[in-house]
Order: C-alpha cells, then structure tokens, then sequence
C-alpha cells in the first residue's frame, strides 16, 4: 500500500492529508478519520445480502499501516465508527483494535452511532461526545453553522467528477472551506456524495497511489 501525503495549514497548524483517507495531525499526534461503518458488511449478510468478509479487513489492513507509518498517541473517528449496533463485525474490530492498548481512542458520534452502555465499554473508548473541542478546532461529524471555531466533520462521503476524454471519473476527496475540513469516508464500501459538498472549497482528490489539489 502506498501512503501518498499532503500537507496543509489550518489556524496555524500543520495537519498531513492521506491518500489512505485519513489525517495526521502533527502537534497532537492524532490521526483522524470519519465514517468507518464498522459492521455493514455483517448487516447486509444478516437480512439475506451476499457481501465478502474481506472489505472490513481491508480497512483494518489500511489503518494498520497507517498506524504504524505516523505512529500516532491518538486517533479521532468524526461519526459513525458503527454502521448498525453491535455484530460479528465490531467483535472482529474490537480484537483488532488490542494490537493498540496504549493508542487513546476518541469517538465523535455520528447519526449511525447508537451505543449502550455494554457496546461503548465492548469498544473501549477513552472518550465519547457528539464533539470534541480541541485547540481552537471542533471535530463534529455534520457541519453546524452555529459554531464559530474551525470544524473537522464527516458524514456527507465526499467526491468529486472529473472528466476525461473516455469517461466520467468518480474520486473521493478532502474538502477545504474557510471554516471546515470536510473528511472522505474512511471504509471503502461506502458510496460518494459529488452534488452535497461545499462548492467554495479546495479539493484535495486522490487515488490508491497519489494525492492532489484541484
């Protein structure tokens, strides 16, 4: 797997975009990422849809890496960590998730985040709130226009159409505002949302081996 990287300045601070689908935030060593939907897979199979086991694991795989290439203390999810509760899939997140026992993990909740309180202690959270404030910047997983600091969000699955001269091109991005960065989703089964994305933004599109601004 290739890790291509983009570095951009935010209220005076460095954060390091991914290729990977995923932000390192320097000063705070945390690594930041949006709509995981741990345990679709498992909910499709469980109302009769045929989906292969190995699109979970091919997230894990890629949060491995990118675990062990910025070797963060922390790592933030911006909403929907889960997709529907609790399933075989959160079971084989959760053993996943041991590799890490000195990795902090903070949720932002998102719409699909309904946890009990024996689901949240299953995930071991470190922390759990609809938003995090931290440094002048607030990770919340939909965009609120009543917040006046610099917001991290997820939830919209952004992405972008490019044209060729042979077809239309669909690619996940970032999205820059003056006020917002708007984080792809991180599971790759997730579709791409190209007409609900902020229209006065930068947009940082990327592909399995690069990573640029358009």
């Amino acid at each position: 797997m290739n890790i291509a990287t983009k570095n951009i300045i935010l209220n005076n601070e460095i954060f390091t975009l991914t290729n990977q689908r995923a932000v390192y935030w320097e000063s705070e060593k945390a690594l930041i990422l949006s709509d995981l939907h741990i345990g679709k897979t498992a909910h499709f199979r469980k109302n009769g849809i045929a989906m292969a086991n190995h699109i979970m694991k091919s997230d894990l795989e890629r949060l491995s890496v990118l675990i062990e290439y910025f070797k963060p203390e922390k790592w933030i999810v911006v909403g929907d960590l889960l997709h529907a509760g609790d399933n075989s899939d959160v079971d084989e997140f959760c053993s996943w998730k041991n590799q890490y026992p000195d990795l902090h993990f903070y949720l932002v909740k998102g719409n699909h985040d309904r946890l009990s309180e024996t689901l949240e202690k299953k995930l071991g959270l470190n922390f759990k709130s609809n938003s995090l404030d931290r440094n002048g910047f607030t990770f919340i997983h939909e965009f609120d226009h009543t917040i006046s600091e610099f917001q991290i969000t997820g939830h919209i699955h952004p992405g972008v159409v490019l044209n060729s001269s042979v077809k239309k091109i669909r690619l996940p991005c970032f999205v820059q505002t003056k006020n917002q960065l708007l984080l792809p989703a991180f599971s790759g089964f997730t579709g791409l949302d190209t007409k609900n994305i902020p229209k006065d933004g930068r947009f940082y599109v990327f592909t399995d081996s690069e990573i640029h601004e358009i």
